[in-house]
């Protein structure tokens, strides 16, 4: 089985980014997904919402990587949510405790509506690869 690079689509909500990630998030890649939240902030887009349901693969730098990224969305008076945790990701937030950490919701609609959105349709959408 090879390995999946990550890989990142963006919607854009009127309260809040939809950030959808997949594949494996770990030290190769953890800098994509800093340097992708980086830019929303810089586009003061500061409630963003990480649908984790494709990452198959994470480990303590993935970790380090939300971490630092609620960090830096909470220095901005934003909010990160988590949503669509697959059984693995759940465990390892789970076993290290983060699951007391991070809002986490099981669907993007649960975790939209955590913002006050009333319509989920997107306002923009685009990939990174």
């Amino acid at each position: 089985m090879g390995e999946r690079p990550l890989e990142l689509r963006l919607e854009s909500h009127r309260e809040a980014d939809l950030l959808r990630v997949a594949g494996r998030l770990d030290l190769v890649s953890s800098s994509t997904l800093k340097d992708a939240i980086r830019g929303r902030l810089a586009e003061r887009r500061v409630h963003i919402i990480l649908n984790l349901e494709r990452v198959d693969f994470i480990n303590s730098s993935g970790l380090g990587a939300l971490i630092s990224a609620m960090k830096d969305i909470r220095l901005s008076d934003g909010r990160l949510v988590l949503c669509g945790l697959t059984p693995y990701v759940d465990e390892i937030f789970e076993i290290t405790g983060l699951k007391k950490v991070f809002d986490t919701y099981r669907t993007e609609a649960e975790a939209l509506a955590s913002f006050g959105v009333g319509d989920p349709s997107p306002v923009g959408a685009m990939s990174r690869h």
